[in-house]
């Protein structure tokens, strides 16, 4: 092996056995003796191509190489030797030789190469594989790695004598996005499913066309669950059939990505943005009815990301740059017996009849013509083994001769939606006039609806629970309703084609205004019942619930409010924006800020709620509106009250003055309401003491908190005992730091047990304070980059500035003065700099240690730089800080 250690740009192979802890403990003596020839081999290869051994921890070794097709070669020969399982991982870049060992990133994006591969295989990172020629590679894709802040494309050597076929590759986060197992087999698409995800890699965007009910939603949904694993940062499916308003389309987008507007910045704008970078597969269902909306969201992404790929299906193209339009074909019905479509039918048919049977040729070939007559139409052949719960199949055929003769001799005359609206009308049809209602009534709810729902529109006193019930299941039977129990709460919803069947029979009856008003007064109706579940101990079932009924209270508002039933639309947009802001989910505060307007106008009795709520907007970063609206807020309330904004809404909301550096008037309100109203009143309290934190009054503080750890002990409401747990720790953060951080960590449980994500990350951010001297360090990174990760994913920069600010400080601690000094000039704010007192000491030290000149151009350059690019920056600098700590502790 040679002695000489190679400089500059090195190539790092790392190697490990797999497995290799159970192989000791089954047989420790074969073990030892096996390891003894794998040392042998690979220190024979890694000498025979000039590589330079540094380092050999357990098992593994690791060796640097000046050339990396010498490193690839020896991986190759030492692999083709080897007995045991070993995995092998390279990467290639500057790393910096100190004392025989190597210090940089790069050694830690090898190693995490290495990781994630199987015992027989090599890796490569792109770094290596771009130098390479001559050498077989597989590329598997763009990776997302443990502790590796942005994906990484993964080759895997291919050579004579070397195994080929491995599992997935051990990639962190494999399951991010949203995308839920299918609810049905798939059945007779396996040629369509391949082609779509060939286009899929050819085209940034690929749009399944064709007929409602052909089955696109359902290839798409097989396309992406097979796509997956190429995909780092998850699959996204966005059911767009929801969505009634087309302006409404981005905000929906956003809400499932957690993406938050940005000050300047439209919703599309802002979600683009924060796309930037992102490995992601986007999947738009249903975009025809906003075709052009969705359009437009598509094209501003794909103008600003190049990894992000979209799937969407709609009944036409939407028209956008390299979009590739796929149809989705009819299953096939030429083969008989043995056709797809056969087999749809049959599999659908067991499902309500278990001993059905098409053993018979009478039934065989009646199946055989009824899937031939409905065109081989997915939808269509449901509808069709629906029926099998009460007929035979010879039976439904007959049926289907006399419902469906308007097909016969003017077929080329029809649409292909023509074939499908035929086969819901005839099943609708079968449907007796109590059925007919309850589903015409049912197609108002947006999202899917549940027994107390349907019951709230059914409209009849002579129908009570029981008999809507019934309805309800004679329904599903009939394929009309899809029955979701996956919660342990039966949740009821229709295919698109069938909503829009029944919603235009309700059109025809002259019920569209009565039931869309009653459906907008019921969920006005659900706040009280909600915000009491809210305000218990089952407050997670209120979130919940929530997230659950956002697109039909956004359905509701939009009825209420376009038809100017503004105590409707005010009820609605006040407890929506109440709980969504507690579960991080702004959209209802822009319902809020629309009502203030004509609630003004007319001195409704909720100006003053709305215009609390409307406050909300400073999650965005609109502190200045913020204020505005909660000082209008103040000033209605003065005359009548403070109770007039329940849940010490009103007061919590005071944070704002704190993002404004105005935290005194914050103190100021919470002390006059806690003069004016007496009680118990712990958000109030808690919040003097957060505002008395931030104006540094650190005596004063701890005297206010006297009585909140008790307070959290008796209150029912978790988000209460929150409030008080966070404002005891940063009370007592330098007076009693243990006590402090006890008090932080039980509300971060608090928040996480009940669902509240605001508070659980006010909690986790906060523990940073009191905890960052006594934690371990890579342990602390590693909690520093899930939250930057989570900020970044969501385009906040507002919160985003919080980890930061401690990042900063806790690179400083470690002499990456530079660094520090430059995110410092990101994260710097008037909120952060009254949050974290430990920045403003850094950055006094930074200019000591910098002069002021350096560090002005430092922060200068940080604070120009863009969310996405500070990111990467903020995670490059954890990436290297963390391995010079673990280097050191060797």
């Amino acid at each position: 092996m040679t002695t000489v250690a190679p400089s500059g740009v090195v190539t790092f192979l790392f190697t490990d056995v797999e497995g290799s802890t159970r192989r000791w403990e089954s047989d420790a003596e074969a073990m030892r003796a096996a390891l003894v020839v794998h040392d042998k081999v690979l220190r024979t290869a890694i000498e025979a191509y000039d590589g330079f051994l540094f380092s050999h921890t357990g098992d593994g070794f690791v060796a640097a190489f000046a050339s990396p097709m010498s490193a690839v070669n020896a991986a190759i020969d030492a692999q083709r030797e080897l007995q045991l399982p070993v995995r092998m991982g390279l990467a290639t870049g500057e790393a910096e030789l100190r004392d025989g060992d190597y210090f940089g990133t790069v050694l830690n994006r090898a190693a995490r190469v290495m990781a994630a591969g199987h015992g027989g295989q090599i890796l490569l990172a792109e770094s290596t594989a771009g130098l390479l020629s001559g050498v077989d590679l597989i590329d598997l894709g763009p990776r997302r790695l443990r502790d590796l802040p942005t994906p990484v494309q993964v080759f895997q050597v291919q050579a004579d004598g070397l195994r080929t076929e491995f599992p997935s590759l051990r990639a962190l986060d494999a399951g991010r996005g949203n995308l839920r197992p299918a609810a049905t087999s798939f059945i007779g698409r396996a040629a369509e499913l391949a082609e779509v995800q060939a286009a899929l890699r050819e085209h940034r965007v690929v749009t399944l066309t064709g007929v409602g009910g052909v089955g696109k939603t359902r290839l798409a949904q097989e396309v992406a669950a097979h796509l997956a694993d190429e995909f780092p940062d998850g699959v996204w499916f966005f059911e767009l059939a929801a969505v009634a308003d087309p302006g409404a389309v981005p905000d929906a987008v956003a809400a499932v990505l957690g993406i938050t507007q940005q000050p300047g910045k439209s919703v599309t704008e802002s979600m683009a943005a924060a796309l930037d970078g992102r490995v992601r597969l986007l999947v738009f269902d249903n975009c025809e009815h906003v075709r052009d909306a969705a359009a437009d969201l598509v094209e501003a992404i794909l103008a600003h990301s190049a990894t992000v790929r979209i799937l969407a299906t709609s009944r036409e193209g939407l028209g956008v740059a390299d979009e590739q339009l796929w149809l989705v074909p009819s299953l096939d019905v030429a083969a008989g017996i043995d056709a797809a479509a056969v087999n749809l039918f049959v599999e659908r048919a067991h499902s309500v009849a278990s001993r059905f049977s098409v053993g018979t040729p009478d039934e065989a070939g009646a199946v055989v013509e009824i899937c031939r007559r409905l065109d081989g139409i997915p939808l269509a052949i449901e509808l069709a083994a629906s029926r099998m719960a009460s007929m035979t199949a010879s039976e439904v055929r007959d049926r289907l001769d006399q419902r469906l003769r308007l097909l016969v001799g003017s077929r080329r005359a029809l649409e292909r939606h023509h074939t499908l609206r035929h086969a819901v009308a005839w099943s609708y049809d079968l449907l007796d006039d109590a059925e007919k209602t309850l589903l015409g009534r049912c197609s108002v709810f947006a999202g899917g609806f549940d027994l107390q729902s349907a019951c709230a529109v059914a409209g009849s006193e002579d129908i009570d629970d029981f008999a809507t019930l019934d309805l309800l299941d004679a329904l599903v039977r009939k394929s009309l309703l899809v029955a979701d129990r996956s919660t342990g709460r039966t949740r009821y919803s229709m295919l698109e084609t069938i909503r829009q069947f029944a919603e235009e029979q309700l059109v025809a009856r002259g019920e569209t205004s009565q039931i869309r008003a009653g459906h907008s007064r019921y969920f006005a109706g659900r706040e009280a019942d909600t915000m009491a579940l809210w305000d218990s101990p089952r407050q997670r079932e209120a979130y919940d619930w929530f997230t659950i009924e956002l697109a039909n209270l956004r359905t509701a508002f939009r009825w209420a409010a376009d038809h100017s039933d503004l105590d409707t639309a005010a009820a609605i947009a006040i407890y929506a924006t109440m709980l969504g802001l507690l579960v991080e989910q702004y959209e209802p505060v822009a319902w809020a800020e629309e009502l203030i307007e004509p609630a003004r106008e007319v001195g409704h009795p909720r100006l003053a709620q709305l215009y609390a709520v409307a406050a909300q907007c400073h999650a965005a970063g609109r502190v200045d509106d913020a204020v505005g609206y909660l000082d209008a807020s103040h000033q209605i309330t003065q005359r009548g009250g403070f109770d007039e904004v329940p849940y010490e809404l009103q007061i919590s909301t005071g944070i704002v003055y704190s993002h404004a550096g105005q935290s005194y008037r914050w103190a100021d309100l919470c002390r006059r309401v806690i003069a004016a109203e007496g009680g118990t009143l712990t958000i109030t309290r808690a919040c003097l003491v957060m505002a008395l934190y931030f104006l540094g009054e650190g005596d004063e503080a701890r005297v206010a908190s006297d009585g909140l750890l008790a307070a959290a002990d008796v209150t029912h409401n978790p988000m209460t005992a929150c409030f008080a747990l966070l404002a005891h720790g940063l009370a007592y953060h330098d007076a009693d730091p243990v006590a402090a951080y006890d008090s932080l960590r039980r509300a971060l449980t608090v928040a996480g047990e009940s669902g509240n994500r605001q508070m659980e990350s006010a909690a986790a951010v906060t523990l940073w304070i009191v905890a960052a001297p006594e934690t371990n360090p890579i342990q602390f990174f590693e909690y520093l980059t899930v939250a930057i990760q989570h900020y970044d994913d969501s385009g906040n920069v507002a919160n985003l500035r919080n980890p930061l600010a401690i990042l900063a400080c806790q690179l400083d601690r470690l002499g990456r003065h530079e660094q520090a000094a430059t995110i410092s000039g990101f994260a710097a704010s008037a909120f952060t700099l009254a949050s974290y007192p430990q920045l403003n000491t850094t950055i006094a030290h930074l200019r000591d240690v910098l002069g002021d000149e350096t560090y002005q151009s430092l922060a200068r350059k940080g604070e120009t730089m863009t969310i996405a690019a500070m990111a990467i920056y903020a995670y490059d600098q954890i990436d290297q800080a963390r391995a010079e700590l673990n280097a050191a502790s060797k």
